[in-house]
């Protein structure tokens, strides 16, 4: 097993139009934390710019914006949302990012506005050429960042030819796995079937992956990713509003195309239980339940049905699973999820999975997991439906909101207690890909309407 702070140096981020800027006045509708805990960094300072607050002594800059072009040529695509970090040579950060682009509009994709850019790819890196004369604009791009001297090195395409790649995760053996979040048939342009993983590696010098769908880790509406390094076991979330918490276990640790079985969560003495708490609270904050995993067959199903399968088998239902990451907290290892809509309000749960020591075996029947109700949103100044997340350097969880109205990064203690680490100035749009660089010394995160990335640093 690995520490947390080992993982996060062993999986491995972008300077453009501006220097870094300092906030300079109080932001006084963002100034304090919602569990009587005061705010780890202090207010939120107004930004002169109109893009994001942030506490004293913090600064951003935007490194990557849609429509710039590339170092490979190709232009950044829209739609960031998804990304993980991982170690690039050098000291360097290597930031593996999504495309959530659902439409076959080629201002949102890489090749330019009337696909001029189109002939100078290999069509065979497509996944997916279509059938119109346009591919799907999905996909992900790769930033090779300096931490040091905060800057951009390099950018390029590095998976081409998906659709509505919304988050992932990174592994252990350094790569990123993008998701899917969509299950179509051919047509409509299409001339694949989509709803599925795709892994990139973070090795620079092969920079566009030769697309293969991990078909075997399952069909369907695809979130995120986390990666349990003491097994290799995938855990998957699924962003409807009656899904299923997934995992996957490969034939193989560290080799997802070799195949595997796919399981479904389920509570333990308590089927098909609804854990969304939509209609009162069938599970407390704090409340620990026991878990079993149910294996799931026809994982390949073009009918989007695994959920209802697996619930009728007895699996629990989620709302909206979104981010999903594997931390440690006090030496203990956990997995945490976000659930954008869950609870009586609708706005949001966070849940905590503890792995058997025994996990992804059949040892793990007399040791099992558990699942623990860490947050649950009642009030929109708690939380207002957390998504992407991630474990912080300082042991915290920083979760990005995806609400309808003002969406802010939030910090969550181990205790429970939540604080803003900085607000969304630039209109309504949520923040997605939140990750530190493996060094820690930088924080990375998108604002998603606008097609921006943003390299983030201050007193940590």
């Amino acid at each position: 097993m690995i520490s947390r702070r080992k993982f996060l140096s062993s999986t491995a981020a972008i300077s453009l139009a501006f220097p870094a800027l300092r906030c300079t006045s109080l932001d006084t509708s963002a100034t304090n934390v919602q569990s009587g805990s005061g705010s780890r960094f202090g207010p939120l300072l107004k930004d002169p710019e109109g893009i994001i607050a942030l506490p004293e002594g913090f600064s951003y800059k935007i490194i990557s914006r849609h429509g710039e072009k590339m170092s490979d040529g190709f232009f950044v695509p829209s739609k960031h949302d998804g990304m993980g970090t991982l170690s690039g040579p050098n000291g360097l950060t290597v930031l593996i990012r999504n495309h959530e682009v659902v439409r076959h509009r080629p201002e949102d994709g890489p090749f330019g506005h009337d696909l001029e850019l189109l002939s100078q790819i290999d069509q065979s890196l497509l996944y997916d050429a279509g059938t119109g004369g346009a591919p799907p604009m999905g996909g992900t791009t790769t930033l090779l960042y300096d931490t040091k001297n905060k800057a951009l090195v390099s950018h390029h395409l590095s998976l081409a030819g998906t659709i509505q790649n919304c988050a992932g995760g990174v592994t252990p053996w350094g790569s990123w796995i993008s998701c899917e979040e969509i299950v179509n048939e051919p047509g409509e342009g299409r001339a694949k079937e989509h709803g599925y993983n795709f892994e990139v590696p973070s090795n620079l010098n092969n920079p566009l992956v030769r697309p293969e769908p991990l078909k075997a880790m399952g069909r369907f509406k695809h979130e995120a990713i986390a990666v349990h390094p003491g097994s290799g076991v995938v855990y998957q979330t699924e962003d409807l509003n009656d899904g299923l918490l997934y995992r996957f276990i490969p034939n193989i640790p560290g080799q997802l195309n070799q195949g595997g079985r796919l399981e479904a969560l389920s509570i333990r003495g308590n089927p098909s239980l609804d854990i969304r708490n939509f209609n009162g609270k069938n599970i407390e904050k704090g409340e620990v339940l026991e878990v079993d995993w149910i294996e799931l067959d026809d994982v390949e199903s073009p009918d989007d049905d695994l959920r209802h399968r697996g619930f009728d088998a007895g699996a629990a239902r989620f709302a909206h699973g979104e981010g999903i990451f594997y931390g440690e907290m006090n030496g203990t290892e956990e997995v945490y999820i976000a659930c954008t809509e869950g609870g009586e309000a609708r706005l949001g749960q966070i849940w905590k999975y503890r792995p058997s020591s025994a996990e992804g075996t059949p040892q793990e029947r007399n040791n099992p997991a558990t699942l623990e109700l860490f947050v649950e949103a009642d009030s929109g100044t708690i939380l207002e439906n957390g998504d992407n997340l991630t474990v912080s350097p300082w042991g915290d969880l920083i979760v990005c909101e995806d609400g309808t109205g003002d969406d802010y990064l939030l910090g969550i203690t181990p205790a429970g207690e939540v604080y803003k680490l900085a607000r969304n100035l630039n209109g309504n749009g949520e923040f997605a890909g939140a990750c530190f660089s493996p060094d820690g010394s930088t924080f990375f995160v998108n604002m998603q309407v606008d097609g921006w990335t943003l390299a983030i640093n201050g007193p940590w």
